[in-house]
């Protein structure tokens, strides 16, 4: 498969075209620029027989690029606590959330990387440039056993994982309103910690899972949560932007497998251990009198929707712009920590992918 060599749409508008439009050369990118401006525009303009729309094109890019991310730190939670990892304290941590926890990884790993392919190939049926990210796998991974010795695009061993799309999905408000919600675990949210084990000391004894290792495993089960919450509502937020039906299909369809990952996350997380780790503390959800912090409540609550005037409405939120639109996710990824020691080119390669698709306009 070809590299991507450059981000903005692959027309047979001349290379001197283009340069005058403002927009980095291919072979810049392809060298290791990586960077394109925000002068091409992404609304949608008439295709060239059955070529897309430079805003499907664009948005097109970024959800290849949101699941290479997701396919490469599935890979990792795959490695260590999927079907084939050895058993370890972290596996029977994952197993404490819920005992078919390394079938529901691997099952998940399989979809992101799925989606890589499909939405890769259909870019190129079109004639566009696939994504391809390889040049910037060069994180270390995991130097536990099962990790495998490889680089990668995302970090696992120091996050600060936004919790407050649990309280979310339990309130009657809608960000999109302008609505903000608590974290369910506020000491997730701050600092750097691993998701998965950093070592073999940190894999632990299946026999005897410490505290540590199980805030490992917990630390895990709400960052899947959050890593397809925020696909849920992209997708969603994307396809009101799409021209093509066939795209819109796609992103539809797509989206509602990220809608099921969510749904298994959102159940999972709440059977987290209650335990305190250093400066780490995850609640006893299970029996928590907070209907905002209750672990079986994992059914969106109806809240306002479109219009406060309007019944409530049990829906995806938030599918607004300026939430968990593209630029909305890369901004929350990297709050998260997913690029710590990542290269800033890369980095500012997403964000300006991002706001390509965000300027995509639905054209009729």
């Amino acid at each position: 498969m070809k590299k991507i060599e450059a981000v903005g749409s692959n027309r047979s508008d001349s290379r001197r075209s283009f340069m005058k439009r403002g927009i980095v050369a291919a072979g810049a990118a392809a060298a290791g620029a990586g960077l394109m401006p925000r002068a091409l525009s992404a609304s949608n303009r008439q295709p060239e027989g059955d070529r897309l729309t430079r805003g499907d094109s664009a948005i097109l890019r970024l959800l290849a690029a949101a699941e290479i991310i997701e396919a490469d730190l599935w890979q990792q939670y795959e490695e260590l606590g999927g079907v084939n990892a050895a058993p370890s304290g972290y596996t029977a941590g994952l197993q404490q959330l819920d005992g078919d926890m390394p079938q529901y990884i691997s099952d998940n790993t399989d979809d992101e990387n799925s989606h890589v392919h499909f939405l890769n190939a259909y870019l190129e049926s079109k004639g566009e440039q696939p994504v391809n990210f390889d040049q910037f796998r060069t994180l270390p991974g995991s130097q536990a056993s099962g990790a495998q010795p490889i680089g990668r695009l995302t970090n696992l061993m120091q996050l600060a994982v936004d919790t407050s799309w649990w309280t979310r999905y339990r309130s009657r408000k809608n960000p999109d309103l302008g609505a903000r919600f608590a974290q369910a675990v506020p000491t997730l949210s701050v600092g750097q910690h691993p998701a998965i084990p950093r070592n073999d000391a940190e894999l632990g004894d299946p026999n005897n899972v410490s505290n540590h290792v199980q805030a490992i495993a917990n630390t895990a089960g709400f960052h899947f949560g959050f890593i397809e919450q925020a696909g849920t509502s992209l997708y969603a937020t994307l396809s009101q932007r799409v021209t093509s039906l066939e795209v819109l299909r796609i992103t539809l369809s797509i989206g509602g497998s990220e809608i099921m990952h969510f749904q298994t996350w959102h159940d999972k997380a709440g059977n987290a251990v209650a335990l305190t780790d250093g400066d780490l503390t995850f609640p006893d959800l299970a029996h928590s009198h907070d209907e905002t912090l209750q672990a079986n409540l994992i059914m969106p609550e109806p809240c306002d929707f479109i219009s406060k005037e309007l019944p409530r409405c049990a829906i995806v939120r938030p599918t607004g712009r300026g939430q968990i639109d593209a630029i909305g996710a890369i901004t929350g990824f990297i709050a998260d920590g997913l690029f710590i020691g990542q290269k800033k080119e890369f980095v500012q390669l997403l964000l300006n992918m991002a706001a390509e698709a965000d300027e995509a306009r639905r054209g009729l």
